[in-house]
This record gives C-alpha cells, structure tokens and sequence, in this order.
C-alpha cells in the first residue's frame, strides 16, 4: 500500500486496493480522465454514480471533426474512447481554475463494460468521495476537454489521482 500523510487518503487507497481484488482483471490496464459537466454547468455526476456508467456523447454521435484545441476534437476524443477496456480506471473530474491549473477528482471508478455503439461505459463506482474525505486537488496538466488517456499507473500523476 502506498504511504500518504493524509488519514483520509489512506483509507481512500484502502477502498480501491479492495476493489480491485473482487474484479478480474487483465494484466494492462489504463487510467482515464473524463468530464461530467455538460455545457459547462449542466452536472452529470450524480446520474452518472447512481446509474453507473460515464458518457459523453449522444447515441448517434457521429465522428466528426469539430473545433477545439489541437488533440481535443470530439473525433479524438471518440478515437480515444474505442480505446478503453473492462478493467481500466476513470476518474472524474472537474476544471476548478484554469488560471491556476488546477482540477478536483470527484470520483473514480472501474470499468465494468463499453459501450462502443451508445458512447458509454459503465462503472463500479469506488466510495471514495464524502464529507469525511474530500475530493482531491490536482494539478490540472492541460487535461480541459471530455476525455483523456490512455495514461499509466507508472505516471507519478496519475498515482496522485487514483491513489494508485
């Protein structure tokens, strides 16, 4: 287990490290950085966490090029999800200033299947987040669009982020 000073993200990593003991998983797996605020103030989270699954896109989204900052166009972002597996990790996370390059992980999860055909995964959900143990904040390392990944445990940040 990894050492951290704070009590609270200790048994944080606790929670996951159980977690992963009850699922099968694959010998890779990759970490993934995902949005739940549509529009910029529409949250999805809480329909996310209690029907377990992330998407970002609708049904019959096509793959289309759209603007956006370079390596964040929707069609990259698609491209990024036809990537993500059963096993893998996501964390949800939200911009908290972009001055300041900063994110919150408000909450983090297991992939339990992908939905290539409805833009959606679904999650096992860790309980990691409540009054007692607050989200985290981290660097926000130009992670501003939907989706991001795949990253490795092995990055020092996403061993931040995950408590990995």
């Amino acid at each position: 287990m990894q050492s951290l000073s704070s009590s609270g993200r200790h048994i944080e990593c606790r929670l996951f490290e159980a977690t992963q003991l009850e699922i099968n998983m694959s010998e890779t797996r990759n970490y993934w950085l995902a949005g739940a605020m549509f529009g910029g103030n529409d949250d999805k989270l809480p329909e996310f966490i209690e029907r377990g699954y992330w998407y970002c896109w609708e049904k019959n989204a096509e793959k289309t090029a759209s603007s956006g900052a370079q390596g964040n166009s929707v069609e990259v972002q698609q491209d990024r999800f036809t990537k993500i597996r059963p096993g893998d990790r996501l964390a949800i996370k939200k911009i908290m200033s972009i001055a300041d390059q900063k994110m919150e992980i408000r909450a983090i999860g297991i992939i339990k299947a992908v939905d290539f055909d409805e833009w959606r995964v679904y999650v096992n959900w860790l309980p990691i987040i409540s009054p007692e143990f607050p989200a985290r904040i981290v660097d926000l390392k130009g992670v501003v669009s939907s989706l991001h990944g795949p990253y490795q445990q092995s990055d020092p940040w996403i061993q931040e982020i995950f408590c990995a």
